[in-house]
């Protein structure tokens, strides 16, 4: 593919992955805020009690309470944290995400199979959200903040990422096996042969992973905890089947014009 195609392509990519991005955006804000407030909630009455122990029985009258520490006041309200932090963090998160899935498009089309631009725009979406997000996800499942041991959120972030990039691998082990027993077992099975396998290494991963028992504190609502959960994977969905769709329709446009405007072979008649 010409290096102009590509970067069409690329750029072309990232203006889905914004209009998938602001959708993402309305759909966190509806649907993923709540919980989130809820959770500040849970984490705030936590902390009043931790500061306002019941009295003991057993103290006298004339004792007074230990004053509760003084609260730290916010670097950035909640307010714009739920607004212009949140828009500002999935629209670059939907552009950044846009451009790298385009990239993986311009290297797929037409080496997975002899799929149109936008059906491989679908499958290349389908693929980025199933290997970097789904995946990752049933293993380490989305937390609101706050709720977790604070001592083990590098640890917890560590292992996350290291989900996601073995995800990343085995899914492009998975295309490139696929690929290999084509020819041997035909395209449906190879395909068929290719997901067993990656689902069976997968599960192996999750075994041998540890496990984030810290993750969630003890006694945090567990309906919260799953609508908060719910939400974030609505969002992630919502992202890639936008992008996917956005992004096949300018790909197809492109690679037509390109191809309309391509000098005819040698010796080909010329038209009129």
């Amino acid at each position: 593919m010409h290096a102009s195609t590509v970067r069409s392509l690329l750029v072309r990519g990232m203006l889905a992955g914004l209009i998938a991005g602001l959708l993402a955006f309305a759909v966190a804000y509806v649907v993923g805020e709540p919980p989130v407030d809820g959770a500040i909630a849970v984490e705030e009455a936590q902390a009043a009690q931790e500061a306002h122990p019941a009295p003991d029985a057993h103290a006298g009258h004339g004792g007074t309470a230990a004053e509760a520490p003084e609260e730290e006041e916010e670097a950035v309200s909640r307010p714009v944290q739920s607004t212009f932090g949140l828009a500002t963090g999935v629209l670059v998160y939907g552009v950044a995400l846009g451009g790298i899935a385009a990239l993986a498009f311009s290297f797929a089309l037409g080496r997975i199979g002899r799929f149109s631009p936008r059906a491989t725009a679908a499958l290349t979406a389908a693929a980025a959200f199933t290997t970097v997000y789904l995946v990752p996800f049933l293993k380490y499942p989305a937390t609101p903040p706050a709720v977790g041991n604070p001592d083990t959120i590098g640890k917890r972030t560590t292992l996350f990422f290291l989900m996601i990039l073995l995800s990343v691998l085995l899914g492009l082990a998975a295309v490139i096996a696929g690929r290999r027993l084509a020819p041997r077992l035909g395209n449906w099975n190879a395909t068929l042969a290719a997901a067993a396998g990656f689902v069976v290494v997968t599960g192996v991963a999750f075994v041998l992973l540890p496990a984030n028992d810290d993750a969630v504190k003890a006694g945090f609502p567990a309906a919260l905890l799953w609508e908060f959960r719910l939400a974030s994977l609505a969002v992630q969905a919502v992202l890639w089947a936008v992008f996917g769709v956005v992004f096949g329709v300018l790909a197809q446009k492109v690679l037509a014009a390109r191809t309309a405007g391509a000098p005819a072979p040698a010796g080909a008649p010329i038209p009129g």
